[in-house]
């Protein structure tokens, strides 16, 4: 038998990316020049996604899909752990994918997901409001963990189910953007920032630096609303996910503001990379500089001295976003909150 075209062979043969041909055949946004090659190569290839959309809404395949960017990540572990179980215990399958922080990758395994009837998706998402649109059209249901899609929450409230999650950051509606009607699962960001930025505040800190990578937004965000202005924008940097963008974002950060004197590492990826750039500098944690790592992973107690850490519940996390996309045949379901922890240990020191 001749094999079916997939939204990939689409891509290729149009010389444009999964992302694009998903917004044009989807009646997302693209230029007439591009829009027209990308039908014809899909009229041409016999590529038929209006078949899928209508097995996806006429009937309920089993299995979810999981989609997150780092499957080395031990949060992300985590959150799949809390995923899996709760699988388990309904008896569904889940087909798990890693992105890679890459919007383009993503979408590809969006695509190919569509494409084998998976029509329920947890995903910790990488790209925009506009990568997850064909999904939600085409009748899959969605439920984001640990972050909202990029830009989404500085651009636009959304529906109701979401007001909660744009309310923790203080951000206001702009109505050219397009929301999405997708439920999330997330921490408390702003609570725990806070918290952490106070207790550095009182230990004597004044010059307290934010390191962050992809998806951190939020984070960054509540960390300069809890500094205060002005912000010093120096102090507030950002690696592009892997492990040696973070150790050069900790490394060169370390070394362009030596009178800084705390730092607030938006992951555990980052809070490895200042402890590492800091014992490659000769600075002493928590003498020379105070830490505090977002999310507690076991690794963090083990170094020398353990990590004060802002705890988030990564397993109840990706159980509880497990349980709202079962939940969605019978309910709408609600984006949920969960709290954060600072836990202190030795990482941090009174300002010398």
């Amino acid at each position: 038998m001749e094999r079916r075209a997939t939204i990939k062979d689409v891509a290729e043969a149009a010389g444009v990316g999964v992302a694009t041909v998903s917004r044009v055949l989807s009646g997302g946004s693209a230029s007439p020049q591009t829009r027209e090659r990308v039908l014809a190569v899909a009229a041409q290839l016999d590529y038929r996604p209006s078949a899928l959309g209508r097995n996806l809404r006429q009937r309920r395949t089993g299995g979810m899909g999981l989609l997150v960017p780092d499957l080395t990540d031990t949060f992300y572990g985590q959150l799949a752990e809390g995923v899996l179980a709760c699988a388990r215990s309904a008896g569904e399958p889940v087909v798990l994918g890693s992105t890679g922080g890459d919007p383009e990758q993503e979408s590809e395994l969006i695509g190919m997901l569509l494409e084998q009837s998976v029509d329920r998706l947890i995903a910790v998402p990488s790209g925009d409001a506009e990568t997850w649109t064909p999904a939600i059209r085409a009748g899959m249901t969605v439920v984001f963990a640990d972050r909202l899609p990029s830009h989404a929450a500085d651009e636009d409230l959304g529906p109701a189910t979401l007001a909660d999650l744009m309310a923790l950051d203080g951000l206001s509606a702009a109505a050219q953007a397009r929301p999405l009607d997708v439920p999330a699962v997330v921490a408390d960001d702003r609570a725990g920032i806070r918290t952490a930025v106070r207790y550095l505040r009182g230990l004597g800190h004044k010059r307290i630096a934010f390191l962050g990578g992809p998806g951190h937004d939020r984070r960054a965000a509540a960390f300069r609303d809890a500094v205060g202005a002005p912000v010093d924008e120096e102090l507030v940097v950002f690696g592009t996910g892997s492990r040696d963008s973070a150790y050069a974002a900790a490394s060169g950060l370390l070394q362009s503001r030596p009178d800084l004197s705390a730092v607030v590492a938006g992951g555990n990826v980052l809070g490895e990379a200042a402890v590492l750039a800091a014992r490659e500098l000769d600075l002493r944690v928590p003498r020379d500089v105070s830490l505090v790592m977002y999310d507690d992973v076991p690794w963090a107690e083990l170094c020398a001295p353990p990590l004060t850490v802002i705890a988030q519940p990564g397993r109840d996390m990706g159980y509880r976003a497990a349980e709202l996309v079962l939940r969605a045949a019978s309910r709408k379901p609600r984006s949920v909150v969960l709290p954060t922890e600072l836990i202190i240990r030795g990482s941090c020191g009174p300002h010398r």
